[in-house]
């Protein structure tokens, strides 16, 4: 073989190299301009969701600064470290959000934000994300059903745990006809979730992160 062709060849495969590290490149920045965007996006949208559900009369600290981290838990259904928003009340803790996940959706996970009182009530439930089909996505909405409303109030003291499922498994929530396992899988994750908080609540409220809450 000539040293042109070799030459040629050489050349090309430099060529590809060079086009292979330019996109890469490209794809990395945008990849991160995106990220950042999105993550901001996700947060903004989280932060409407707790004012939805956490009433200005229950605080009057900076709940949004006012944070803990929490590594991944079963019992919230989290495979990374999350966020406890804490709100306060003349200085005293007065309520909690946390992030949870039902896993076991209709359609896949469904990512949550469960804000409970002190003294272990629920305030309220949003579903931050999921990837239910249409109706049963909207079922779960706050903004297109009332449904989940019928977890504001609820606590150990009202519901006994044998009472924390959907009535078709002989509890005390209601469902959808047709659509058992969206409602049922949201029962049980804000159900353990509820069980965290009150197993992990003087952690929850300390002043200072500890990273060994369980």
């Amino acid at each position: 073989m000539s040293a042109t062709p070799i030459k040629a060849s050489l050349q090309a495969a430099l060529n590809l190299l060079a086009f292979a590290v330019i996109g890469t490149a490209v794809l990395t920045f945008t990849f991160n301009l995106t990220r950042d965007r999105i993550i901001k996006s996700v947060e903004a949208e989280k932060l409407k969701l707790i004012m939805q559900i956490v009433p200005p009369a229950l605080f009057d600290n900076d709940i949004i600064k006012d944070t803990l981290s929490i590594p991944r838990s079963e019992q919230l259904g989290t495979d990374d470290a999350t966020v406890a928003y804490r709100g306060r009340l003349q200085g005293k803790p007065s309520v909690a959000v946390l992030e949870a996940i039902a896993p076991d959706g209709y359609s896949g996970k469904i990512n949550l934000i469960v804000a409970i009182r002190e003294d272990a009530t629920l305030a309220g439930v949003r579903v931050v994300r999921h990837k239910e089909t249409p109706g049963l996505g909207d079922y779960i909405e706050f903004a297109k059903n009332r449904w989940i409303s019928l977890f504001d109030g609820a606590s150990h003291a009202r519901y006994k745990e044998g009472d924390w499922k959907v009535k078709k498994d002989g509890g005390q929530f209601d469902y959808m006809a047709g659509a058992t396992i969206t409602p049922r899988a949201m029962v049980k994750a804000v159900h353990k979730a509820l069980h965290y908080y009150e197993e992990n609540r003087d952690q929850l409220f300390a002043a200072v992160a500890q990273g060994n809450i369980k």
